[in-house]
């Protein structure tokens, strides 16, 4: 997978949508929905799709995944990352590796703590956990200094 380039709007609109299922006390996933460019994956959508979450899971039914692929294929688009919040520390759980959309060699999810009520855009680089899935299908924190390799916000 490329590098991925997100707009500043996008950010906002995740957190928007984490915060709002935060607020209920749940967690959340919100899809980057990108097309290839010669630079990366430039994000041209965000989808939160319709979803079963709890303080401590989600999960896409499969009626939904089908309405998400659909959208995919009609404006040739790809899933860039997936983007979820915990409601405290962040970290990928055994369920965001069961439950987990993208599985592509060089994925990217990206946990969000405190179902993102201390984030905003300017501080989400900061604040967010990214995970890259491993050619042995395991999905391996980046550190700090890495993130910049796979992820760029403007």
């Amino acid at each position: 997978m490329s590098k991925v380039f997100c707009k500043r709007q996008h950010i906002e609109e995740t957190l928007k949508h984490l915060q709002e299922a935060g607020q209920r006390g749940n967690e959340c996933v919100v899809l980057w929905f990108g097309r290839e460019s010669p630079m990366g994956i430039e994000i041209e959508a965000v989808c939160r799709p319709a979803q079963v979450a709890g303080a401590d899971i989600f999960r896409i039914p499969p009626p939904a995944m089908r309405e998400i692929i659909g959208i995919l294929a009609q404006h040739g688009w790809m899933i860039a990352a997936q983007v979820h919040s915990h409601p405290h520390e962040a970290f990928h759980s055994l369920a965001d590796d069961k439950w987990a959309i993208v599985r592509h060699e060089n994925a990217l999810s990206l946990v969000v703590p405190y179902f993102a009520a201390r984030t905003t855009a300017f501080s989400f680089m900061q604040d967010q956990k990214t995970f890259k899935l491993s050619v042995g299908n395991r999905w391996e924190e980046l550190a700090a200094w890495e993130i910049g390799k796979w992820l760029q916000i403007s």
